[in-house]
């Protein structure tokens, strides 16, 4: 809990869940001295929260009794957006823990009336997209990462690689990306000297450092990442002319999927891939004529794609 509005919300959670807490338990809780948590006292009581110091051997804090915190005031349309983005957010790969307890606690301080109407909405709805299991993060790494990339603060990385193999890693991070279920973080890597791409769920520890660092003009950390993805070593390297315009094929193309560059006569098509049939698919659904230029493989995989088509209109 970094930011002392964390803090002292934490703090309000804290007194609403136990009849009085001590200075130093409070202290030890949120992790500031107990003076901290005096001031801390003091801004609730300024924002209308009763928050009682008693004083003495048995002193402490508490809040005034029969206090309640009123009802979170949303509207439909609010409390229909909270929901809608937490049920999408677990769909696409958020940790499932956390949009759980944090539906649960929306519903909790929601008026009768709209809580159950909330909750119709979250038992009936259906997804057509598959559930899937993301890498979550640790929340303390990401949240450190974020700070470093919003102040231009070196951060420093126990990191995990691929094969399980532990690396420490100075990053001056340019951005957060979250892709296809995963969170990456990309920045200029002080052990290779060129601008890198790591997981953050395998970020094990993040440290801000006092270097300061200023991002390159220009930088586009979506653009970074899904360049840094799209060179992952596969088993098949496809280039193919594809006889339409760029404008055209970025509208047809993901650039998660392939990359694109115009060339006299039409636009070249690239990527990496483990199957060939999958890309004879790909070629197939553009709607537009194409050349294939490598690997030649691929010219076998679209001929028994258009085999496997012709034998199934002819039933």
């Amino acid at each position: 809990m970094s930011h002392p509005t964390t803090r002292i919300l934490a703090m309000l959670e804290l007194l609403q869940s136990r009849p009085r807490l001590t200075g130093a338990e409070l202290a030890a809780r949120l992790e500031v001295d107990e003076r901290t948590v005096r001031r801390y006292a003091a801004r609730l009581a300024d924002l209308g929260v009763p928050v009682v110091a008693d004083r003495g051997r048995h002193g402490g804090y508490r809040l005034m009794p029969g206090f309640k915190l009123p009802p979170l005031m949303l509207t439909d349309d609010e409390a229909t957006a909270v929901v809608l983005g937490l049920l999408a957010g677990r769909r696409v790969g958020l940790p499932g823990q956390a949009t759980e307890s944090a539906l649960a606690k929306v519903e909790r301080v929601l008026p009768a009336a709209l809580r159950d109407r909330v909750q119709a909405l979250r038992g009936t709805l259906e997804f057509t997209l598959a559930g899937r299991d993301g890498a979550a993060p640790a929340t303390g790494p990401l949240l450190t990462l974020a700070a470093a990339a919003r102040d231009h603060r070196r951060v420093r990385l126990a990191y995990r690689n691929w094969r399980g193999g532990a690396t420490r890693r100075d990053l001056d991070p340019y951005g957060l990306v979250f892709h296809s279920g995963r969170w990456y973080v990309t920045g200029h890597d002080h052990a290779s000297g060129e601008t890198r791409t790591f997981r953050v769920d395998r970020v094990a520890e993040a440290v801000l450092d006092d270097a300061r660092f200023t991002v390159p003009d220009g930088t586009d950390a979506v653009a970074l990442v899904t360049r840094a993805l799209a060179a992952v070593p596969y088993a098949h390297e496809v280039e193919v002319l594809l006889e339409t315009t760029l404008p055209e094929a970025r509208r047809r193309v993901p650039p998660t999927v392939a990359g694109l560059r115009a060339v006299e006569g039409g636009v070249v098509l690239t990527l990496r891939t483990e199957r060939l049939d999958g890309a004879a698919l790909l070629l197939a659904g553009l709607g537009v004529p194409f050349t294939i230029r490598r690997p030649d493989a691929l010219r076998g995989a679209v001929i028994d794609l258009a085999a496997r088509l012709d034998a199934r209109a002819r039933r």
